[in-house]
């Protein structure tokens, strides 16, 4: 009885530090929105000192730790526990397709989880996939989006990197959504968080050349997740902007996620997301060749 009163408390406290860091995160906002130059950005001098702090957290401890982990952690080990917990959000995932309206897509998400929660031995192989079964990438925030809330500005979330308002306000509930902040025992829950990070982080690890030739790499962080964000959204047609064509129809500036296919890759850093392999091998490629 001591034990489920005692995590209950982890879960509440849990909630409101969240929730408090959150608050207090976007009234410090509120003081940074003047004369924004990208329209897109209007809190850029905030975001701009979180990315540097979460940046300096990355370096400091992340990128090391999965540095470490892909040492020492074989690769196909590796892409089973990055399965799992791609299992793991299977049915959040279907979830909001269904409240997006599409049905197909939802029980189809639901079947990947059953198939392979059973064939795939709790997810560690992808047997739906090979079954026909795609994998998709849905949240509360696209299903917002598809209700027709706005995306609000963008703004960086202390240690979790890019989001836009729409979708840091409902973060808590994707995070619980996932499986992520389920689990009763702390130490447990703790564990599995930490292990996602860096297991994410160290799937990305060959995108850093990308990222380190960039110039300003906070702008480049920015336009290639709102980018990336926006085709996630409108799953993968994305509304033209009419700005970047010229006179003749063509276009003068192409997609981020044409430009630089791993900027999807790159995006899914601040969202502790898990990109398919082949994206990512996609990635590797171009930065082998620059």
């Amino acid at each position: 009885m001591k034990n489920d009163r005692e995590t209950i408390m982890a879960k509440q406290s849990f909630t409101r530090a969240f929730v408090l860091l959150l608050a207090f995160t976007m009234l410090v906002m509120t003081g940074c929105a003047s004369n924004p130059r990208n329209p897109d950005d209007p809190l850029e001098g905030y975001n701009r000192a979180m990315f540097s702090f979460n940046e300096g957290v990355d370096k400091a401890v992340v990128k090391p730790l999965a540095q470490g982990y892909e040492t020492v952690v074989p690769e196909l080990v590796r892409r089973g526990i990055g399965n799992v917990f791609s299992n793991l959000g299977d049915v959040w995932v279907g979830i909001n397709n269904l409240l997006q309206g599409k049905a197909g897509d939802g029980m189809s998400d639901l079947m990947r989880f059953a198939v392979n929660s059973t064939f795939g031995i709790l997810g560690i192989f992808d047997v739906a996939s090979e079954m026909g079964l795609p994998k998709h990438n849905e949240d509360l925030g696209q299903t917002l989006a598809v209700w027709g809330v706005g995306e609000g500005a963008y703004f960086v979330v202390p240690f979790l990197g890019p989001r836009t308002v729409r979708d840091a306000a409902v973060l808590p509930i994707d995070m619980r959504g996932n499986g992520l902040v389920q689990l009763d025992h702390v130490p447990t829950r703790n564990t599995v968080l930490a292990t996602r990070i860096v297991h994410t982080r160290a799937m990305l690890l060959r995108t850093d050349r990308t990222l380190n030739d960039q110039m300003d790499k906070y702008a480049f962080v920015r336009d290639a997740y709102l980018q990336a964000r926006r085709y996630q959204v409108h799953d993968g047609n994305p509304p033209v902007n009419y700005e970047d064509f010229d006179a003749n129809g063509k276009s003068s500036r192409a997609p981020f996620y044409q430009t630089y296919p791993d900027a999807l890759a790159l995006a899914a850093v601040g969202q502790m997301e898990f990109v398919d392999h082949s994206a990512v091998d996609r990635a590797t490629e171009i930065t082998i060749t620059r």
